[in-house]
């Protein structure tokens, strides 16, 4: 029997090392006339232990890692492909105390299987969801969506049935469904570990929500940084138009739905709704004022639905195993999963799907380990660039939407940055105002001027120039901007920049002026 060892191809595993792994694990193999082969699947997430090796056996598949192409040599010496002891050895990937204590829905294949085999794909439940949806009225699967729970994981954190509704509901001819999958926000690759580790459930997902609205064709709108995200969707899609998925007649239905994947070009913006639409329709990524709301009049003018990549790879596993099984998982008005990503200055980083409801200090200091440096954890950021940062004293609050609402936060597209007591919230305030003065697309004043405004008055506070009265300025520069901007972009950079004035007074106090010794 074949031995088969899996090597990721995910661009995390890949910039440690993966590809010098896989070439020597290839050529180990031929060298000693083995009955072995290399598989590139995506990863588990567990990225300080990327690049890790499985082995198939008979009792599972077994870990080691992290493995440098040197190790190989002595990986075979050790009789890895029979489980063979090593120091690498990590024992089953299924029982690494990161893996097991998840709640794997969306990330069910992720780092399993081969993400361009279709038969891989099918054989762990992949086209249930859609082969039922096929078997549904177009409503009926709309109130499956909705009754799941589901909501925007993009970071609006908007029921994607009532969504999927209007579009359903609009009387037009040709609508669309549009992925938004220009994942920009700082410690967020949960997107990117799909396309690349499990392309087919996005596919899958953006199918059934045609199938749903009426929608007969999608794009995949993927940030330019995602080279190999781009390259593996784009062969997914062909994958499953070959194979009778996509086109005129989905999986032999009378449904007609195709796809195409297009690349942005490094505007943090074109993350917004209607942004991302001016840039796919070929014109400036500036935003749009709403009404009228992209599922009234979207890509071309057409009602459209617009949903992030995690929305939509959700939706196969909630049409397969039903709303209620999806909806058992998660509080409060947060059903289902989320996939954590943790990043930072922290000891285990990666990705972790579990139930809403965990704590931010159990997701940092028992998931993550706590600091990478040793140090005390200071603050912690959450929901990328724009997300607040919240101490220690708040780390009791739970991972929910409302709950973070409640507490001048947001989860965003949940990415998790951690920081030591090293860190100058000052100069985090500051840097929350440049980026936004860097990426405004200039349409709206307050967010064009105001961020700008908002580092030339950062930079007298940390000068020492009037504190008290730049502090009150850069305040309302923050009200301004929440409630003036036309979009998330300056609406959501007062949160990183008012918490850090909140949270860490110390640090916005003037800095004693002490002579120089003659």
């Amino acid at each position: 029997m074949t031995v088969a060892i899996f090597v990721p191809r995910d661009a995390a595993a890949l910039a440690l090392g993966a590809e010098k792994v896989a070439k020597a694990i290839t050529q180990e193999i031929a060298a000693r006339g083995l009955d072995a082969k290399v598989v590139r699947n995506g990863s588990r997430g567990m990225f300080w232990l990327e690049p890790l090796v499985e082995v198939r056996n008979g009792h599972g598949r077994v870990a080691y890692g992290p493995v440098k192409a040197s190790d190989v040599k002595g990986l075979f010496d050790a009789g890895f492909l029979t489980g063979g002891d090593h120091p690498l050895c990590l024992g089953l990937t299924k029982d690494i105390p990161f893996l097991r204590q998840q709640t794997r829905l969306t990330f069910s294949r992720c780092g399993v299987t081969d993400p361009l085999s279709l038969d891989d794909y099918r054989q762990y439940q992949g086209l249930k969801g859609l082969e039922k949806a096929l078997s549904m009225a177009p409503a009926e699967v709309v109130k499956e969506v909705t009754d799941s729970g589901l909501r925007g994981r993009g970071g609006a954190g908007f029921p994607t049935g009532i969504k999927w509704k209007t579009v359903l509901d609009a009387a037009d001819p040709q609508k669309y469904i549009v992925c938004n999958a220009d994942e920009g926000d700082s410690a967020t690759f949960a997107d990117r570990m799909i396309m690349e580790g499990d392309p087919f459930v996005l596919i899958e997902g953006m199918i059934i929500a045609g199938v749903a609205t009426g929608a007969t064709k999608g794009y995949v709108y993927i940030r330019s940084e995602y080279p190999h995200a781009i390259e593996t969707m784009t062969e997914a899609v062909e994958i499953a138009r070959v194979a009778g998925i996509l086109g005129p007649s989905v999986m032999g239905s009378a449904h007609a739905f195709d796809m195409e994947i297009r690349s942005g070009a490094g505007a943090y913006v074109c993350g917004e709704e209607t942004s991302l639409l001016n840039s796919l329709e070929g014109k400036r990524g500036i935003v749009r004022a709403k009404p009228p709301l992209p599922a009234l009049k979207g890509f071309l003018g057409r009602p459209t639905v617009v949903n992030n990549v995690i929305s939509l790879a959700s939706v196969p596993v909630i049409m397969d195993r039903g709303a209620a099984f999806y909806r058992d998982f998660g509080m409060g008005r947060s059903r289902g999963t989320i996939p954590i990503q943790i990043a930072g200055n922290v000891k285990y980083g990666g990705l972790y799907e579990t139930a809403f409801g965990l704590s931010l200090g159990e997701i940092v200091d028992h998931i993550g380990g706590g600091t990478a440096s040793g140090r005390p954890v200071k603050a912690v950021q959450v929901g990328g660039p724009l997300g607040a940062y919240f101490p220690r004293a708040l780390f009791d609050t739970p991972f929910d939407y409302e709950a973070f609402a409640a507490r001048d936060g947001l989860i965003g597209h949940a990415g998790i940055t951690v920081f030591d007591d090293t860190v100058d919230m000052l100069k985090q305030a500051r840097f929350a105002m440049e980026f936004c003065a860097i990426e405004s697309c200039g349409k709206c004043t307050p967010c064009r001027i105001g961020s700008t405004r908002g580092v030339e008055t950062a930079d007298k506070i940390a000068q020492g120039v009037e504190p008290e009265k730049n502090k009150a300025l850069l305040a309302d520069l923050c009200n301004t901007m929440k409630f003036g901007s036309l979009c998330a972009l300056g609406g959501f950079t007062p949160y990183p920049v008012m918490s850090a004035m909140n949270h860490f007074p110390e640090d916005f106090a003037p800095t004693p002026f002490i002579e120089a010794a003659e």
